[in-house]
């Protein structure tokens, strides 16, 4: 049987939170489009999870725009509308959006969507920067919400996803979150955003199913032996990713004790193999279902214990491992 390889661990480790800590220096700015009356703050505050507008607002002297910054990297600009500045003025604001990793272009549902120089708006920011999600705000003030979002969609030739909200009462707060998550991840700044908002859950569920998916996709591998470092690189990863989002500092002794102690990678496939491999066409299938589940449980385990306060040592990671490993059996 091949044995755990501590040399792939340690360059799994190393590749993992260097990348992590890559993405924790970067700044993330978001511009930021709308009326007065549209929401902008309260869905800022709703977003993160804190006072955001209250607390970081920095007014411009000659354009109208304000900067809210949380926590030194993230942050929001508020702007005018296009045209609703001095033609002087706009140049500098259109360079806001020409540099934001998002651009939220705020609707109100309870008003009149998407009128004409909203539209006009629209299609000037999109030469500079297509990162654009509308937010169509104040959802549980408005009727008919599908028909405003196909009225967008129409008349902006589905360009731009849109996503209708509630800042007031919280509604698809979370399907906000995770569209700027799915534009952060392609630019690498994925992380600096997660791991600032207070809620987590939904966000690291996402990275445990995703790092379950691929786990299958390697362990299916047809090589014997070719798993063992993609799979150890994937786990090794999603535990760096998810101390880092709940902020709990991990160091590469504690991440190798954690992994021994749940027998994941090369160590428990190798005695499954051993057994299914005079079945035939069962290896295959088979081992990726183990290595999924295996970096599903892990993750699950890893979760719970960052989520309840829980000292997160190798006895208490085996125990939350086979509970959820357990769980995942009998789905």
């Amino acid at each position: 049987m091949q044995q755990y390889n501590e040399k792939d661990f340690n360059q799994a480790f190393e590749h993992e939170t260097k990348k992590v800590n890559a993405e924790l220096e970067k700044e993330i700015l978001f511009a930021m489009i709308g009326d007065v009356n549209t929401g902008k703050s309260s869905t800022i505050n709703q977003l993160i999870g804190d006072e955001v507008a209250e607390v970081g607002a920095r007014p411009g002297e000659t354009t109208g725009i304000d900067r809210y910054v949380y926590r030194d990297k993230i942050i929001f600009v508020d702007t005018p509308g296009l045209d609703d500045i001095e033609a002087k003025h706009s140049e500098e604001t259109l360079k806001f959006y020409k540099e934001a990793d998002v651009v939220l272009f705020f609707l109100n549902a309870a008003g009149t969507v998407l009128s004409e120089g909203e539209l006009r708006s629209f299609e000037i920011i999109r030469k500079a920067n297509k990162d654009i999600l509308f937010v169509l705000n104040k959802i549980d003030a408005a009727d008919d919400i599908p028909e405003l979002v196909n009225y967008i969609k129409k008349h902006t030739g589905s360009r731009s996803k849109v996503v209708p909200i509630s800042s007031r009462t919280g509604e698809n707060i979370d399907k906000l979150r995770n569209e700027i998550l799915d534009i952060l991840q392609k630019k690498h700044k994925e992380v600096q955003f997660a791991r600032l908002i207070k809620e987590k859950a939904s966000t690291a569920n996402k990275w445990i199913l995703t790092a379950a998916g691929s786990a299958t996709a390697v362990g299916a591998a047809p090589i014997p032996g070719s798993d063992f470092v993609p799979l150890t690189g994937i786990q090794v990863g999603l535990m760096v990713r998810l101390a880092t989002l709940y902020e709990k500092p991990l160091s590469k002794a504690k991440a190798r004790e954690l992994i021994l102690a749940t027998i994941t990678g090369n160590i428990g496939k190798t005695l499954f193999r051993q057994v299914v491999k005079f079945v035939p066409g069962a290896g295959s299938v088979a081992g990726g279902s183990i290595a999924g589940g295996m970096t599903l449980a892990l993750g699950y385990a890893v979760k719970y214990a960052y989520e309840n306060d829980m000292e997160l040592d190798a006895k208490t990671l085996r125990s939350l491992y086979d509970f959820f490993k357990e769980k995942k059996q009998r789905s």
